[in-house]
């Protein structure tokens, strides 16, 4: 099978055929994940809280991110790959450019990703002008948890709605290649991935997304405390590749996320 690159995945959102992936942070899992047809491994800063046993990711380290990302970077063989720019590693141009630099060069990304909406227009656009590939994160943002006062869904409300349309638009504007949105009502994620022409992969944001993305260890039931939008594919298999191939499986056909995984 060929490599997946951005032009598979803009092609893949033109042909109407769904994006599967997941987080990983190692070189053990990639195999399995790979061999399942995840099509996009994302390296998340989510590490800090399901492999080194914090409260949130924002304790996550530029080095911490870099190391995983060369583990995973390692051992693919098809996938694209994608890393999380950790907190407060691009507060502004010049540094988001350094960071991105380490995690290409040293990690092997092929993509970063980084967390907000008009307030990174000129960091997305800087990235961008650099060659730097930008998948955008919109919705909850793990990095800005205690200023947003918990994992909560946004844009329920008219204003934080049309926010995030006029983001998601701005940042697609600026160079952005990709977006995650994040625990956002179904409609509206809807909306926003029928108005961009970039792919939009959905957490906790519906079925209709041009792809899902979910953490791994939640597919495995390994969370003790599950996110209402996730679940346990692992459960009545026999191993973790089984478990990923049905996930692929859901994606791609449109079965997952299910009614009880929707959040409105």
């Amino acid at each position: 099978m060929k490599n997946v690159t951005i032009s598979t995945l803009a092609r893949m959102k033109r042909d109407g055929e769904k994006i599967a992936m997941l987080t990983c942070y190692d070189a053990g899992f990639v195999p399995a994940l790979e061999q399942a047809g995840v099509d996009v491994l994302l390296v998340g800063d989510s590490l800090g809280m399901v492999v080194q046993g914090h409260s949130s990711t924002l304790p996550v380290t530029l080095d911490h991110m870099v190391y995983h990302t060369a583990c995973v970077a390692r051992a693919r063989g098809r996938a694209f790959l994608i890393a999380d720019m950790p907190f407060m590693s691009y507060a502004e141009p010049g540094q988001a450019l350094a960071t991105a630099a380490r995690l290409m060069k040293e990690g092997g990304a092929h993509m970063v990703k980084l967390e907000g909406g008009e307030s990174q227009l000129h960091t997305v656009k800087s990235l961008s002008g650099q060659g730097v590939p930008v998948c955008a994160h919109l919705g909850l943002q793990p990095q800005s948890v205690h200023r947003l006062g918990g994992y909560r869904v946004q844009g329920a409300d008219g204003d934080s709605a049309e926010a995030m349309r006029k983001d998601a638009l701005a940042l697609q504007a600026a160079g952005a290649q990709m977006l995650v949105l994040e625990c956002v009502p179904a409609e509206l994620a809807r909306e926003i991935s029928g108005r961009l022409c970039i792919p939009v992969i959905g957490i906790g944001a519906g079925r209709d997304c041009d792809g899902q993305v979910l953490v791994l260890y939640d597919v495995l039931g390994l969370t003790p405390r599950m996110p209402r939008f996730a679940k346990d594919f692992l459960k009545g298999r026999g191993s973790i590749a089984e478990a990923a191939a049905a996930y692929v499986n859901d994606v791609r056909r449109g079965a997952f996320p299910e009614a009880e995984q929707v959040l409105r």
